[in-house]
């Protein structure tokens, strides 16, 4: 399995349309070395069209299938990613700049991990609906139905686990999808649908377009469309939500967040770091759940910061293909550009304490990747809750470290945000830390560790960070829609009609 064209092409009805009609072209770019992989044709209304047309056509055999049919299906598709985890991932590592020695550990892994988590709910009685006797003469059931043909709008930063955070429910409630991948990390998307078709899952069941915001908002106005699922930067969802909304569609939005991350004062200071490095650096920063304004008693602070900078020196970036490299470049050149201003505006305006990393890229990169992406980890201390680089998502590897006195005024500037996607707490004493924990306002929480996000876990953002969850039972839920019906059995139609 590898890039067996040089070009991308609307996907649906069981392949690739090469139509004529697309509405111009892009190439997607190797991030590590700035230079081109393939190019991309944009899909035309007219393409997005035939392809919901397709998904439309393929609903009823789909959506009639007992579950425990569509979960053997499903399944299949598991073996199927495991069985081509490695060639994926060496996919995923071009498309996004990911190093090999992580999309081979945890992108594929934890997709197919929850496509077989759902399809196993299904098949033991997760779509069940319940039953109860109202009165003598009466009872009532509810049953779950699928609710059509679903949009799925993907992220550029874990292209194909998000793909199957999305597909994997809709798929196994019995809907059809019509997904849209970043346009920047839009590799995976007809792999991942090779490897449905594979499967055996019937042509139309899940179809792919291509774009940007141009396509993700014809598909989210497209009358045809059900529900919209979406996962991406708060502005955006924004007006993709208000859009489905006036259309009256299901939504689910995955936002983005600038999560708290509170050190107690009896923490380990190594375990501390630790915790601060994985909600930091890991994906070079790219994730939406990161814990980017980390909380420091300040009688620690000088110890936190000397451990800190010696682990920073544990931060490999190189090679994307050695399995010691930890550290990749930034998604885009838009993308660099952006984290590289906030650095800047960290150090010019805000005038934080540049702790470690900086503008320039890494030293010591081989020569062929220094027209790469690349930013270095970096941290700012002697930060304020009012600086820019504090209160703004910048998603790259850049750290925020304030300090605080007092448990009570840690939490509540923790909470002083319009955001609540994540947080996390590091301390010894677990009473302490449950209790921090109920008190920090956020969908997504750890307790000594950072971002974990398995199956069976329901994961969602309060505030402005989200509508809706995605995995765990409850992200079934988000795919389905409720039928309630009452049975009459006492012969007679109650009425204040009755004859006197």
């Amino acid at each position: 399995m590898g890039f067996r064209d040089a070009d991308r092409h609307t996907f649906y009805a069981g392949s690739p349309q090469l139509s004529a009609d697309s509405s111009g072209s892009y190439e997607s770019i190797d991030p590590s070395n700035g230079k081109p992989i393939c190019k991309i044709n944009n899909s035309s209304p007219k393409s997005i069209d035939a392809a919901i047309q397709s998904a439309q056509k393929a609903f009823p055999e789909w959506s009639s299938k007992p579950p425990i049919e569509r979960a053997r299906i499903l399944q299949r598709a598991v073996a199927l990613l495991r069985e081509h985890n490695d060639n994926l991932a060496r996919i995923e590592t071009f498309d996004t700049g990911k190093p090999y020695s992580e999309t081979s550990a945890v992108d594929i892994v934890t997709g197919a991990d929850v496509l077989e988590y759902f399809a196993n709910l299904v098949a033991s009685g997760g779509l069940n609906g319940e039953s109860f006797r109202l009165r003598p003469s009466a009872s009532v059931y509810t049953s779950k139905e699928p609710l059509g043909v679903c949009a799925g709008i993907g992220a550029w930063n874990y292209p194909i686990q998000i793909a199957l955070w999305k597909s994997a429910p809709c798929l196994a409630a019995g809907n059809c999808m019509v997904y849209k991948p970043s346009e920047f990390t839009p590799l995976h998307a007809e792999y991942l649908a090779d490897v449905y078709r594979q499967a055996g899952v019937p042509d139309g069941v899940f179809n792919v377009v291509y774009g940007s915001g141009e396509v993700g908002a014809y598909l989210t106005k497209h009358p045809a469309i059900a529900k919209v699922s979406f996962t991406g930067q708060v502005s955006t969802g924004k007006k993709v939500a208000g859009a489905a909304a006036g259309e009256m569609k299901y939504v689910t939005m995955e936002l983005g967040g600038k999560s708290p991350l509170v050190v107690l004062p009896d923490a380990e200071v190594d375990q501390a770091v630790d915790v601060a490095m994985m909600a930091n650096f890991y994906s070079t920063g790219q994730v939406c759940t990161n814990g980017t304004r980390v909380f420091v008693p300040r009688v620690m602070k000088k110890s936190f910061e000397s451990a800190l900078l010696e682990k920073v020196k544990f931060v490999r970036p190189g090679d994307l293909f050695d399995m010691d490299t930890n550290f990749g470049p930034l998604s885009s050149k838009v993308h660099q550009d952006k984290v590289i201003r906030y650095i800047h505006h960290g150090i010019e305006q805000d005038k934080a304490t540049l702790l470690c990393g900086g503008v320039e890229p890494p030293v010591n990169l081989p020569a062929g990747l220094k027209s790469g992406y690349w930013v270095q980890p970096t941290v700012f201390t002697d930060c304020k809750d009012d600086m820019t680089i504090v209160k703004e998502e910048i998603f790259g590897p850049v750290m925020t470290i304030l300090t605080y006195d007092t448990i009570d005024e840690a939490i509540t500037r923790a909470n002083a945000t319009e955001l609540g996607l994540a947080a996390g707490v590091v301390g010894r004493d677990i009473d302490r830390c449950h209790d921090t924990i109920a008190r920090l306002q956020a969908g997504i929480t750890w307790v000594n560790t950072w971002g974990e996000s398995p199956a069976e876990m329901a994961v969602g953002g309060w505030k402005q960070s989200g509508v809706g969850v995605e995995n765990g039972r409850r992200g079934l839920e988000a795919w389905v829609r409720n039928k309630s019906t009452l049975v009459e059995m006492g012969g007679s139609v109650p009425t204040v009609f009755a004859k006197l």
